[in-house]
């Protein structure tokens, strides 16, 4: 991991940097280094990816987070990977199912209270983070993900004891999972309430524990879906499947698998919204004459009439070309500023048209330039 570039110096920011300063460098270094801008440049394709990398960290506050304790070794397999695991921040080197229950069900096989160890408890959210092309968010798209999850033994069912057997309900607490311990002290004999010891709370024992997840009931697996992404998802957007996330215990409810979508910035579009915005290079000729152009959108190409005396810098609307609303039928508009053209080499005789054209202006062709000097250049 020594070659790898810090992740802020990749993106040119502070580590102190807002959310909006983060997105807002990747947007200006993705489309610099953008493959559609950079046709056949390797080494614009090398940036191109090391920019998404970083931005893929820190725009993720998890992820974040951990780079910015652990650096690059918190993704980093060969280090331990702090960070790593693909399943809610968890790694499962050295995988203890306990271990990992304390984290998601509050104390899991080994402490809290007894309606904590056996009331319904919901499963763990799992949060996943998807790339999109500006395209596949636009139009909307399907992606196959793969994630691990905690779910229930398919061997036991859940129950932690081997099939054909079951649980058996503990002879220390009769179930209750918290036993009464009398103590002496100097005020007399006093009465406390503390955890069985035998049952570890559960008010069960499995004397014949399943072999398949050694008598927890539960163990990781690797899921693979289809996602259907809605067309108009902006970036920073999510969505999110019910009961995808790990299995509940004890009846509780399956946790949601919650995707938040990272969408790329085009080389030519710019999108705000559900607005997008382009510049479009106009030759001077079309600007002063008028005339007809055709313009790209995500639609495809668009008629546009430019009347004659045009500025530079007019900004001309088209409406329902912009980006459609979420599970809606209604677009955003999209935005055309065209700007003057100079040309950068001219022939002989464009250069002598050129000077007469220049020669045959007057004042009254200038009125605002006029106007201007009168007022400064007195």
């Amino acid at each position: 991991m020594a070659d790898k570039r810090d992740y802020y110096e990749v993106l040119g920011v502070e580590k102190s940097a807002s959310e909006d300063e983060i997105k807002k460098a990747y947007r200006k270094l993705a489309k610099k280094y953008h493959p559609d801008m950079n046709p056949g440049d390797s080494e614009a394709e090398k940036n191109f990816k090391e920019v998404n990398e970083a931005y893929d960290v820190l725009s993720d506050p998890d992820k974040k987070a951990k780079y910015d304790q652990y650096g690059h070794a918190a993704f980093d397999p060969a280090s331990g990977g702090f960070g790593g695991g693909g399943f809610g921040g968890f790694g499962f080197d050295g995988f203890d199912i306990s271990d990992i229950f304390s984290n998601i069900f509050g104390g899991g096989f080994g402490g809290g209270s007894q309606r904590r160890q056996n009331g319904p408890v919901r499963g763990e959210n799992i949060r996943l983070r998807l790339t999109l092309s500006f395209e596949e968010a636009i139009f909307g798209c399907k992606k196959d993900v793969q994630f691990q999850r905690i779910q229930k033994c398919p061997d036991c069912q859940g129950s932690g004891a081997a099939p054909g057997t079951a649980a058996k309900t503990c002879s220390d607490c009769q179930g209750r999972g918290q036993v009464r311990v009398q103590q002496r002290t100097p005020f007399g004999m006093m009465q406390t309430t503390r955890e069985c010891d035998k049952c570890h709370g559960s008010g069960k024992v499995i004397e014949t524990p399943c072999k398949n997840c050694k008598g927890q009931g539960f163990v990781k697996a690797t899921k693979k879906l289809t996602v259907t992404i809605p067309a108009g998802i902006d970036d920073g957007q999510g969505i999110a499947l019910r009961g995808e996330g790990c299995d509940g215990r004890n009846g509780g409810s399956a946790g949601d698998l919650q995707i938040t979508c990272s969408v790329r910035p085009h080389a030519f579009f710019e999108r705000d919204g559900y607005d997008i915005y382009c510049d479009i290079p106009v030759n001077f000729a079309d600007l002063s004459l008028g005339a007809q152009i055709e313009v790209p959108t995500v639609d495809g190409k668009e008629k546009l009439d430019i009347p004659a005396g045009t500025q530079t810098g007019t900004v001309f609307t088209l409406r329902q070309k912009g980006v459609q609303v979420v599970n809606s039928t209604r677009k955003g508009n999209m935005y055309v500023t065209v700007v003057a053209e100079t040309p950068q080499s001219l022939n002989k005789k464009q250069r002598e048209l050129l000077k007469q054209f220049k020669e045959s202006f007057d004042s009254s062709n200038h009125p605002k330039w006029e106007k201007f000097k009168r007022k400064f250049f007195k």
